[in-house]
Parts: structure tokens; C-alpha cells; sequence
């Protein structure tokens, strides 16, 4: 493609649908809290601060501990993106991995990642995957106004108590009567 040959024309919204889909499906928005709170986390402990003429260098002991949190996290919040089904123990994980960053890592990443990390983990652990919008019926579905097939003019339809009546059972839908032993009671198992 040469600078010359303009870009297929809707190419760009297509492809914002796509992601704005995609980006739908899955904790997206956890798992992007979670990559920002580990890259302050494993960042900090090796960073050189100048201030002025003065380079203060902030490594510690533990910034192999803290690396390794900081990497584990920016790994947890990818795989958050392409396995949503791993989302409750990302979750969990990335929370204590946030909690344990406290003392590694210079308190989390000066709070900033643990602030991010903490808010993501809760956010992957709270996401539930969306229901399927439900397939409205069509106005022109029937002949009779989409009204269903046992309810067409000249068929019977029986009524509650004559559905009981012909199985022999009682109508009570709640499960509590005294004829099924439950005492007014619901049980809880």
C-alpha cells in the first residue's frame, strides 16, 4: 500500500466495531488496570531519579521481588484479555500480588501500581460475562398477530385448574402445601 492509495473507505470504523466487540467479551478494562499497577511496581526499584545534579538510585534489596511481582501482574492482566474464563483466579491472584507488593516494592510502586492492581483484581473477580441480546418476534410472525398456535380461535386451551385436574395433582406452584409434607416451609436444600 503506497502513500498514495487511500485507506478503504469505512475500514477504520470497521475495525473499532471489531475491537469495540472484542473489548466487549472479556474483562477488558481489569485487565488493563492490572498491566498499569504492574509496570509502576516493577519499574520504581530500578529507576534512577535525578534531581538536579544528584541521581538518586531507588534499587533495593528486593527488586528481584519486586520484578517478579510486576511481571507476574502485566501477565496476569494479559491473559485476562485472551482467557476470560481464568478471570476469578487472575483476580484473586492479582489482588494479593498488589498486597504483597506493599513491603517488596516500595509500598506497591509508591501506592500507584498497588492502587491500580488492587482496583483491577476486584474488577476481573466482579466481571460475569453478558447475556445474549434475546431474539425479539417479528410483528409479522402469525397470520393471527403472532398469538401462539394453542391459542388460535376454535382450539381449547386449558385453564390452571383444569390442567391440575386432569393430572390428578395438586396446583400449588409455591411447594408449600401439606399435601407434598413441606409445612409451609421452603427448604433451603
Amino acid at each position: 500500500m503506497s502513500a498514495e492509495t487511500p485507506a478503504a473507505s469505512g475500514q477504520f470504523t470497521r475495525r473499532r466495531l471489531q475491537f469495540r466487540a472484542w473489548r466487549g467479551q472479556r474483562p477488558f478494562w481489569a485487565g488493563l488496570f492490572i498491566i498499569i499497577g504492574g509496570l509502576p511496581i516493577a519499574y520504581f526499584p530500578y529507576a534512577n531519579l535525578q534531581i538536579g545534579h544528584l541521581t538518586l538510585a531507588m534499587a533495593t534489596t528486593a527488586g528481584a521481588g519486586s520484578l517478579i511481582i510486576g511481571v507476574l501482574l502485566v501477565v496476569l492482566g494479559v491473559s485476562l484479555w485472551f482467557q476470560k474464563h481464568i478471570r476469578v483466579f487472575a483476580g484473586v491472584a492479582a489482588i494479593l500480588l498488589a498486597l504483597v507488593s506493599i513491603p517488596v516494592s516500595n509500598l506497591g510502586g509508591f501506592l500507584i501500581g498497588f492502587l491500580f492492581a488492587l482496583v483491577g483484581g476486584a474488577m476481573a473477580v466482579s466481571w460475569v460475562p453478558g447475556e445474549p441480546p434475546e431474539q425479539e418476534p417479528r410483528a409479522d410472525a402469525g397470520v393471527h398477530g403472532g398469538a401462539p398456535e394453542s391459542a388460535l380461535p376454535g382450539s381449547t386451551v386449558p385453564g390452571p385448574a383444569a390442567g391440575a385436574a386432569a393430572t390428578g395433582e395438586p396446583n400449588d406452584l409455591s411447594g408449600t402445601s401439606p399435601a407434598n409434607g413441606a409445612n409451609g416451609r421452603h427448604s433451603a436444600g
